[in-house]
Parts: C-alpha cells; structure tokens; sequence
C-alpha cells in the first residue's frame, strides 16, 4: 500500500492532473494527425476503395489455391467517394485527426490510469492490473488491426459490388464511408477486450477454466451471432471470417483466466471405540 495516507481532495487533486495529461497528450497528437492526415488518407483511410489493398492482394492470390473464395481479381475494382455537403471534408479532417490523437495516446493513458490506481494496491494485485493494462492496451490495438485489413475491407467490398439491379449505380457518400470505417474498426476494438473482461472476472472468482469448456459449443453459436450482427452483408465468406477471430478470442479467453480451485474432499472424522 501506499505509505503517505492521501486524503480525498488529494486523489481529486492527483485524478485531475491525471485527466489534464491525458488531454494535453491527445491535443499534441491530433495535431500531429493534422499534419500527416493529408499526406495518409488517400493511402490508408480509403485504400480498401482500391483493388490493389492489401487484403484484397492477399485472397485474390489465396483463390488461385483455395476454390471456394470469392472472386477478388477485379483490377478494374475502385470506389468513387462523393460529398454532398460542404462542410464534410472540413469535419472529417477533423475527426479524423483526433481519432488519430487518441490512437496514439493509447498507451500513454494506460500507463497515467495505471499510475492513479497503482499506490492504492498491494504489491501482488499491482502486478496484476500492470499486466491487465498493457494486455488490454495490446488487445485493442490488434482489434482495431483486424476490423481494418479484414471485417471492414471485406464487408466494404461486398456491399459496393452486391447489386439489387443493373440499373443501380452505387453513389457512396464520404459520410457513409466515414461511419462505416470508424464504427466497424471501433467495434472490434472492443471485441477484442473480452480476453480482458474474462480476466477481470476470474480475478474476483466468478469464473474458472472450467466455464470455457463446459460452454464451448454455446461459444461456437454466439460467435457466429456477434459475426452476423457485425457484418451486416451476411455472405457466408465474410461470416466465417469474422467468426474465427472473435471465437479464437474465447479460446485466449479460457487460457488467460485462473484454473479450478482443487475440489475439497469431504472426509467423514473416523471413530474410534
């Protein structure tokens, strides 16, 4: 524990300084997003439009070996973006520079969140929540990895080439591109905390290793619910391709959580005459 007693306006004090770095760290990256944003969105933001993206590379080179992939050979393949509004490249130059600050700052808050709460715990339970913080940290970058070179490219690709009508010309909006790519990279961000959450929950005793395989095929099933809500398109290739991280991270699940506790014999006292 801590060995100076702080009292309440001291952890205000101390609580309020902490918000007010993470701040100033979040203006000093987003204006560095500000900067180099125009020089990376047409190459990262809005590469999935492009038949050359690298996921698209990747599939199109696996179905020369695996038959039952969808088509992603169209060189002709590429989306013109429009904006019907005028203020909507200003705002998203914008957003998407602070996006961009708070990406950053990831680890630099963890570690500020860690050094509020870490004088408050004993030596064992620091170690834990140290380890928790940085995998946490660890989890939601790879989840923002995955939704950006896997669920989003290929529900993105899906949509614009599914058609209703011949006589229907997609016109996609910079706003609907936008939403789309913040809200699908942001989602499995977060998925991927559930190695986290299971964490925090065996922490307190509420689950065991057990849990993982006594509900495993339950697991299977809400795997492809979660993949069916976050991939709208409902193709069975994009299904399965969302489906595999987000069951996988049930399995890192039941690896990172506490075993069972050894079962107690109940041992009736002998008698002696």
């Amino acid at each position: 524990m801590a060995e100076k007693e702080m009292s309440f306006w001291d952890h205000l004090e101390e609580f309020r300084w902490t918000i007010i770095r993470i701040l100033i760290a979040v203006v000093v990256f987003s204006i560095v997003g500000f900067i180099i944003i125009p020089h990376i969105f047409d190459s990262v933001i809005l590469a999935p439009r492009n038949s050359d993206f690298v996921t698209y590379k990747f599939f199109e080179r696996a179905g020369k070996y695996i038959p039952f992939l969808p088509d992603f050979s169209a060189d002709s393949f590429r989306v013109e973006l429009l904006n019907i509004n005028m203020t909507t490249q200003f705002m998203t130059y914008i957003s998407t520079s602070f996006a961009f600050g708070v990406l950053c700052t990831i680890p630099f808050t963890l570690f500020e969140i860690w050094k509020f709460v870490s004088p408050a715990l004993y030596d064992n339970e620091a170690r834990g929540v140290k380890k928790a913080f940085g995998f946490g940290g660890f989890m939601f970058i790879i989840g923002c990895l995955v939704g950006y070179f896997i669920v989003f490219p290929l529900i993105f690709r899906f949509l614009i080439t599914f058609e209703l009508s011949e006589s229907i010309d997609n016109m996609i909006s910079l706003d609907s591109y936008m939403n789309n790519f913040y809200t699908l990279i942001l989602i499995m961000g977060l998925v991927f905390e559930l190695p986290l959450v299971f964490w925090l929950l065996s922490s307190l005793g509420l689950i065991y290793r057990s849990f993982f395989k006594k509900y495993r095929r339950h697991a299977i099933v809400g795997s492809l619910v979660a993949a069916a809500l976050i991939t709208p398109s409902g193709d069975p290739f994009s299904l399965f391709v969302v489906t595999l991280p987000i069951y996988a991270l049930w399995e890192i699940s039941a690896f990172v959580v506490t075993k069972d506790p050894p079962e107690e014999e109940d041992t009736l006292p002998s008698v002696i005459d």
